[in-house]
């Protein structure tokens, strides 16, 4: 069931915590760009049936957060309220493994979070279309010069999948929005220039995936992530022929079973 906790600043964050009495692991699944946490219920199921629990959070201005819908006034407010959650897995489950995985925004966090968080007692990170560089022009291409309050159109729906299905709910879902600020693509231009910056003190185990015909994030992000990253324990996937969100895919058990088995690796 869903709760709602305070965040390092007192933003009221949506948490929906699942853990099961026998899990091996735990998993915190940072969702992204405005979408939320609902989205990930059959990703969640299949991690709950192979025995790994899971948090799940609303992003601040997102779903059932509090905050101004999809503002970001820094991109450490992405990192911070992740490690929120992140301290309050790693505390609730001492005996456990604790992995953070993030899709797109979400995999944008989790890069940053393991340059910015390089000591948490984390077992690994998984990044699923991961924002890291922006070859795609997607936020950066986005004009300087306008109010950070400004509301632009979410045109990312027809991009997210090749499952028609999908699109169609993405652009019905009432807890999506159809809107994002100025404000947050400049948190996030400032997030990838630190990023590029901070990447060497990124030493976690990552697992790194990716469609290959992302029209949204671009494969070669990834590419890149991969090359720059220093950690020793690091793969990388590209599925051949995949969209945007890979977790929703024709094959989505293929990709999310390859996530549960990388985990259960690392246990």
């Amino acid at each position: 069931m869903g709760e709602m906790i305070s965040s390092y600043d007192g933003t009221k964050l949506y948490l929906n915590k699942e853990v099961g009495k026998d899990c091996k692991a735990v998993a915190v699944i940072v969702h992204g760009l405005c979408e939320h946490q609902g989205r990930y219920d059959y990703f969640a199921g299949l991690f709950h049936n192979a025995g790994i629990g899971t948090y799940r959070f609303d992003h601040r201005g997102h779903g059932r957060s509090e905050g101004e819908r999809t503002y970001y006034e820094d991109f450490n407010e992405l990192l911070d309220d992740t490690n929120v959650v992140v301290d309050m897995a790693i505390a609730e489950n001492p005996d456990l493994p604790v992995f953070l995985i993030g899709h797109s925004m979400g995999g944008f966090t989790v890069a940053l979070y393991g340059a910015k968080y390089p000591d948490k007692k984390l077992r690994g990170l998984v990044t699923s279309g991961a924002l890291t560089v922006d070859n795609g022009k997607l936020i950066t291409g986005v004009p300087k010069d306008l109010d950070p309050h400004t509301q632009l159109p979410n045109e990312l729906g027809a991009g997210v999948c090749s499952v028609q299905e999908v699109v169609d709910w993405y652009g019905k879902d009432p807890y999506n929005t159809k809107t994002f600020t100025t404000g947050l693509c400049y948190a996030i231009c400032d997030g990838l220039t630190w990023f590029e910056d901070s990447i060497q003190t990124f030493k976690y185990p990552v697992l790194m995936l990716h469609g290959e015909k992302d029209g949204l994030v671009s494969v070669q992000d990834t590419y890149d992530f991969f090359k720059n990253a220093p950690s020793a324990d690091k793969q990388m996937k590209i599925y051949g022929g995949l969209f945007h969100e890979i977790f929703n895919e024709y094959c989505k058990d293929e990709v999310i079973s390859d996530v549960i088995n990388w985990i259960l690796g690392r246990c």
